[in-house]
């Protein structure tokens, strides 16, 4: 059973913030304090991306662990009440997930995705996304 009533659960969901969150905020200072130029949410690109580096034809999604069910991870767990409403929720994000990044790779995009988990890994050593995006990926890079 779920601790809020369902009005108190909307609302706590409502404030979910779907851009502009702290583990995007902190990927973009690092691309910006190593001289990187992005652009943000780009409609005009399949899946609206996180980042897009236009001068590298790469993309970066920031994923976080909940919501779009990082494998093996601790934060991936799914909640306890009302299950086959997440799951069916998490099967249609992973599908849709893996749609964008074909379609996008198709149009000749690098595709990176990074996994909130990752940050602290990241933050510590960013020369690993910039090592990335200056080298290059062949394919789909989850980090």
């Amino acid at each position: 059973m779920d601790i809020f009533s369902q009005e108190k659960r909307s609302q706590v969901m409502s404030h979910v913030r779907n851009r502009d969150t702290r583990p995007e905020k902190i990927i973009r200072s690092i691309l910006h304090k190593s001289g990187f130029r992005f652009r943000i949410q780009r409609k005009d690109l399949p899946g609206k991306p996180d980042i897009v580096l236009p001068k590298y034809k790469t993309i970066i999604f920031v994923h976080g662990c909940f919501w779009h069910q990082h494998e093996g991870c601790k934060k991936a767990l799914p909640p306890k009440s009302n299950v086959s409403f997440w799951l069916e929720k998490f099967r249609k994000n992973k599908e849709r997930d893996r749609k964008v990044i074909r379609t996008l790779q198709e149009s000749g995009w690098k595709v990176i995705v990074v996994w909130q988990c990752e940050i602290p890994k990241i933050k510590n050593n960013p020369e690993i996304i910039k090592k990335l995006i200056s080298e290059g990926v062949d394919e789909n890079f989850i980090l």
